[in-house]
């Protein structure tokens, strides 16, 4: 299979009991590479409130997709992403839980996430030169949001608005809904979740993804934290 774009995600555990509930709720399962049943919910159009971020599946962003730029390939970012695995130690943090995050419901560390901040920061940086520079389209579209100055220097930097000081760990679980059916899918979520959200939170690896040609996302390799 050929991929269009790449990424470095935190990827849930396949076994945990959270990770199958809101994989199924995406619909889609990206270590397998396969669509996932939704959830059946009175009232409520999971798969039309899950659309926008189906595609990328279950995740957490550590390094925002790119295309790999000329002179560098898929082997020597796989060896790069993997040396820098065995730089960082496993990151724990609180838990998670469920919240309204920017107009979409998400899940986000419980308490400070500042120990997942140098991984993150990591990923971004170290593995830079494997980035294609964002052609002009991309550029207007990320600036057509409307963004601050600090904004604008990571994304001119770093190809991404909301990265290093901006960063902000998150797990989409909807696109942007209006109030009435956030705060039902919220409900939704809640019962399915609140008692399975792991607590600590512990992120013992990070996924190497890639972008299919039809836009859905693959998980490709697993590197353990292990320094």
């Amino acid at each position: 299979m050929e991929f269009r774009r790449f990424a470095l995600y935190y990827a849930p555990p396949a076994q945990a009991e959270w990770t199958r509930t809101c994989t199924a709720w995406l619909g889609w399962d990206m270590q397998t590479g396969q669509p996932v049943a939704h959830p059946a919910v009175a009232g409520l159009s999971v798969d039309e409130i899950t659309a926008t971020p189906r595609k990328y599946g279950l995740h957490g962003t550590l390094k925002p997709p790119f295309r790999l730029a000329d002179g560098t390939g898929l082997d020597a970012l796989r060896t790069e992403a993997a040396a820098l695995a065995a730089r960082f130690a496993p990151v724990s943090l609180n838990g998670l839980e469920l919240v309204r995050f920017g107009g979409f419901l998400a899940l986000r560390p419980a308490g400070s996430e500042a120990a997942l901040r140098p991984l993150a920061d990591a990923c971004v940086r170290d593995l830079d030169r494997f980035r294609a520079a964002p052609g002009p389209d991309e550029l207007a579209r990320r600036r057509g949001a409307g963004l601050g100055s600090a904004q604008e220097a990571n994304l001119v930097q770093w190809g991404y608005p909301f990265v290093m000081e901006l960063f902000r760990f998150h797990i989409t679980l909807t696109g942007r809904l209006k109030p009435p059916v956030l705060d039902r899918a919220r409900a939704a979520l809640a019962e399915r979740l609140d008692s399975a959200l792991p607590r600590p939170f512990v992120l013992s690896d990070i996924a190497l993804v890639g972008e299919a040609g039809d836009g859905m996302f693959h998980l490709l390799d697993r590197y353990p934290l292990s320094g």
